[in-house]
């Protein structure tokens, strides 16, 4: 089955609107948890190319769907509500019912900007890549090039100081001669 082609900017827009008029009713908790992933939305929405924004974004639309459930169910006025009221928790329930679906579109993203079908989480390793990256085979490096290559200890490091004939350890009293 094949997603619609939904902008990331519209799925923003929903959820911006459905938290606004849900945050009349649900305060506190529930305010803080669904701004702060929105916000992690407009930085995915600001770096097209970054694969840590949009994942990040997507971990915690998953996160949220958990919390606005406990958040819901535990600040839901259980006396009678005004229509303002009810219209305000039709709102925020709208949106914890529409945020797996656009869990979905943006997984769909997340694997157009280049991420893996395995999603590790939070703490897994970053996988941006530098724009920065050195073309040279390492073979075609000159001498001078080498020769200034830092080497580092298990347990101290070397500082290498040009125009002199020893290195220091960055340890007291173990300066090392060429």
């Amino acid at each position: 089955m094949e997603l619609p082609a939904v902008n990331l900017k519209v799925i923003l827009l929903i959820h911006w609107l459905l938290t606004t008029w849900g945050c009349m009713v649900f305060s506190g908790p529930y305010v803080w948890a669904n701004f702060t992933i929105l916000a992690l939305g407009v930085w995915a929405v600001a770096q097209r190319d970054s694969i840590d924004a949009v994942s990040m974004f997507l971990g915690g639309l998953a996160t949220t769907i958990f919390l606005d459930i406990i958040h819901i169910s535990i600040f839901y006025p259980r006396d009678s509500l005004s229509d303002t009221g009810r219209f305000s928790a039709g709102m925020a329930i709208l949106s914890l019912l529409l945020k797996p679906f656009s869990c979905c579109l943006v997984y769909h993203m997340y694997r157009e900007r280049g991420g893996e079908l395995l999603y590790t989480g939070f703490l897994g390793s970053s996988q941006e890549r530098s724009a920065y990256q050195t073309i040279d085979p390492p073979e075609l490096r000159t001498e001078a090039q080498k020769e200034k290559t830092w080497t580092r200890a298990p347990r101290d490091f070397w500082i290498l100081e040009p125009g002199c004939d020893s290195v220091k350890t960055g340890m007291p009293g173990k300066d090392k001669r060429k």
